[in-house]
């Protein structure tokens, strides 16, 4: 069971938590065949939906916001190939689990020391085979020898995932899951996650074009600082309304006022770092307009000499060299035009406060 900061790839093997080891989204393999895969829906994971065994060739998988665990079996990976779609009802999407940046790689070291020593199993299983075989004969070495294959077959895999869980219960103060917020902090959670993903999944970011923002260091870091926030106003609210109680006296209000304040400007702080990603991600989008429109016009461009030898062939020079002309002005404003929106994203990234 991976653990950390998720990427647009998941191992063929193993189970990942949603949100925490992967990012939900559309995920394809090149070849299930054979293989098997299980998403936990549900509270807590408590309603499998499963699929076996999977067909030769590509396989594809929907792997929703609000699922908690991923289980998969094939023989190669899943890449992410979509963002998760939104709900169809046009409701608020539910806040997935955020976890510290360094944590996965955290876990990864502490499992790698464990590799080795997941072999002894089937090796201590063989080995009773040889040592008992010249008194119990040749189908007790046959018996155990095939016990042996299934145990090495099995006990990698399921050992390190167990290996993880336990290590990750133990971290359990080094990620959030939705539950750890009230109404208000997972609505807050929901809008920077959401332009987290907007920013992430933009064709811009994709190909480098926000070079100026580190987007794959800076934005979990962004996430994980902001729900700690979150995730603290939530517990102090709650407190709040436990000391306040049902009836409250002058006395008592007086005493909680000051401690409402600065919760509220406690809140008032982190709202503006949430706007100033959802900033950010309006930026990404913008410049992704561009470039969408920037390519179709290199495509249009591509086919400009067909019509430009139309052109010749059937008009004067002059009346052709106009529409050549108006044709490279129109891509070079659009190129203009798609830097200063970069350049806007860029600034917009660059309000974001540094990672403390």
């Amino acid at each position: 069971m991976a653990t950390g900061a998720w990427s647009d790839s998941i191992p063929g093997i193993g189970t990942f938590f949603v949100g925490i080891d992967v990012a939900p989204g559309r995920y394809r393999c090149e070849d299930g065949k054979g293989g098997w895969w299980v998403r936990f829906t549900g509270p807590g994971g408590g309603d499998p939906v499963g699929s076996w065994p999977l067909p030769a060739g590509p396989a594809e998988i929907e792997i929703a916001q609000t699922d908690f665990a991923f289980e998969t079996h094939v023989s190669t990976a899943w890449r992410r190939i979509a963002p998760p779609r939104s709900p169809e009802d046009g409701a608020a999407a539910e806040p997935r689990p955020v976890a510290d940046p360094a944590l996965r790689a955290e876990l990864d070291t502490i499992v790698a020391r464990r590799k080795p020593l997941v072999w002894l199993a089937p090796l201590s299983v063989l080995a009773l085979g040889l040592v008992g075989s010249p008194l119990l004969g040749s189908l007790w070495l046959i018996g155990l020898g095939m016990l042996a294959v299934l145990v090495a077959l099995g006990t990698p895999s399921v050992s390190l995932d167990l290996r993880r869980a336990r290590e990750l219960e133990r971290r359990r103060d080094r990620y959030l899951l939705p539950e750890d917020f009230d109404d208000d902090g997972r609505a807050l959670l929901a809008r920077v996650q959401t332009a987290v993903d907007a920013v992430r999944d933009s064709q811009v970011n994709r190909e480098g074009l926000l070079d100026a923002v580190d987007n794959a260091v800076t934005l979990p870091r962004q996430e994980w600082e902001i729900a700690q926030v979150l995730a603290k106003q939530s517990r102090l609210r709650a407190d709040h309304a436990d000391m306040a109680g049902a009836e409250t006296l002058p006395e008592v209000e007086a005493a909680l006022r000051p401690l409402r304040d600065k919760l509220d400007t406690s809140v008032e702080a982190v709202t503006r770092r949430v706007e100033a990603l959802e900033r950010y991600a309006e930026r990404a989008r913008s410049a992704d307009e561009v470039l969408r429109a920037q390519r179709r016009l290199e495509s249009i461009a591509e086919k400009a000499h067909e019509y430009d030898e139309l052109l010749a062939d059937t008009v004067r020079d002059d009346l052709a060299l106009p529409a050549i002309e108006r044709l490279t002005e129109q891509g070079d404003e659009l190129l203009r035009t798609l830097r200063e929106r970069l350049a806007e994203a860029a600034e917009a990234g660059g309000e974001l406060p540094p990672p403390s």
